[in-house]
C-alpha cells in the first residue's frame, strides 16, 4: 500500500479543565508514520517531554532496519533524550511521557506502545483495541476484573507503570516497549489516541463516530475530540485517524468530501465557546418561539 492510498488527520485540544496541552502528535503520510504522545510531569515539563519524544522519533524512525527494530530504536532514543534532559534541567526533573507509534509498511502495521495511550483497529463494523494499558486499572480491565465503564470511572485510571523518559532503558527491555502487529486492510481504519479521549468515550462510541467517515478524516478526528469534551473534557485530548482507501463508514454522511492528507487540527477554547454559544442561542431562540406561540393561542382562546 502506498502513502497516496490512505487519508489521515489529527485533532488535539487542551480539554475543558486543563490550562495547557501536553499532548503532541505527528503524521508523516508519505512514509507511513503516525505518533501520539501524552506528556507526564505537569505543566511545562510534560510538554517538553512530549516535544522531545516527537523530535527524537522524527529523527530516528527512518534509519535502516526492519520495522520492529526501527520502532524500538526510535522509542528508545526518545527515552534517552528525555531522561538526559531531565538530569540537566532542574525544571524538567521527573518529566516523562507515554506514547503510541505506528509504522505502516505495505499492508502491515507495526505498533510500538508505552503507557495508556491507545491504538484501535476498525474493520468490518467492529473495533478492536490492539494495545494494553500499562496501568493497574488497565490490567484489571484486560483481565475482565473491571468492565470498560468501571475502568473509565476508576479513581486510579490515570496511573501508569510504564513510561518513556523516567529512567534509562534499553530498546529490548521486556517491560518497556510493547510491540503489536496487524494487517492494514484497504477497507479498514485505525486510530491512535491519548487517554483524554478514552477516559470519556467507550470503544463503541469511538467506532460509531469513526463510521461516519465519508472521505474527510479531519472531520472524524475533530468529532472524536468534540465528543470527549462534551462528555467532560477532564484532560488533554488527541485523536489521530487513518482510513484505508476503501474504508467506508456504516453511518457515513451524504457526499464524499476529501481534505488534504496528514492534517492536524488544534482546537482552542475560543472555538469551543463559539460552538457552545451558538447552540445556546439556538435553544433560546426556540424557547422564545414556543412562548410566543403559546401566548398567541391563549389570546385567541
Amino acid at each position: 500500500m502506498t502513502a497516496t492510498e490512505w487519508h489521515s488527520a489529527a485533532a488535539t485540544d487542551t480539554g475543558l479543565l486543563r490550562e495547557s496541552n501536553e499532548d503532541r502528535c505527528w503524521i508523516d503520510t508519505e512514509r507511513g508514520v503516525f505518533l501520539v504522545v501524552d506528556g507526564v510531569g505537569g505543566q511545562a515539563a510534560g510538554a517538553v517531554a512530549a516535544e522531545t519524544a516527537v523530535e527524537a522519533i522524527r529523527e530516528s524512525i527512518f534509519l535502516p532496519g526492519a520495522a520492529e527494530e526501527r520502532v524500538r530504536q526510535a522509542i528508545s532514543e526518545a527515552n534517552r533524550r528525555i531522561y538526559e534532559r531531565a538530569q540537566r534541567e532542574p525544571g524538567c526533573r521527573g518529566m516523562a511521557c507515554v506514547l503510541t507509534l505506528a509504522l505502516v509498511d505495505n499492508d502491515e502495521i507495526t505498533v510500538g506502545h508505552v503507557g495508556d495511550s491507545r491504538f484501535y483497529l476498525i474493520w468490518n463494523g467492529a473495533i478492536r483495541k490492539m494495545t494494553c494499558d500499562h496501568s493497574p486499572v488497565g490490567e484489571d480491565e484486560d483481565a475482565g476484573a473491571l468492565t470498560e465503564t468501571e475502568a473509565m470511572l476508576h479513581p486510579r485510571r490515570n496511573e501508569v507503570f510504564r513510561d518513556v523518559g523516567s529512567r534509562p532503558r534499553s530498546a529490548d527491555d521486556e517491560d518497556f516497549i510493547e510491540i503489536r502487529r496487524c494487517r492494514f486492510r484497504s477497507d479498514a481504519a485505525f486510530l491512535l489516541c491519548s487517554d483524554g479521549l478514552t477516559d470519556h468515550l467507550t470503544a463503541a462510541q469511538v467506532r460509531e463516530i469513526a463510521e461516519r467517515y465519508d472521505g474527510d478524516a479531519e472531520r472524524v478526528a475533530a468529532s472524536l475530540v468534540e465528543a470527549a469534551n462534551a462528555a467532560g473534557g477532564r484532560d488533554n485530548i488527541t485523536a489521530l485517524f487513518v482510513a484505508g482507501p476503501q474504508f467506508r463508514g456504516q453511518r457515513r454522511a451524504s457526499g464524499n468530501r476529501t481534505r488534504p492528507r496528514g492534517s492536524t487540527t488544534r482546537m482552542d477554547r475560543r472555538n469551543r465557546l463559539s460552538h457552545l454559544t451558538g447552540r445556546a442561542a439556538f435553544l433560546v431562540y426556540g424557547l422564545l418561539l414556543g412562548l410566543l406561540a403559546w401566548a398567541v393561542m391563549r389570546f385567541k382562546g
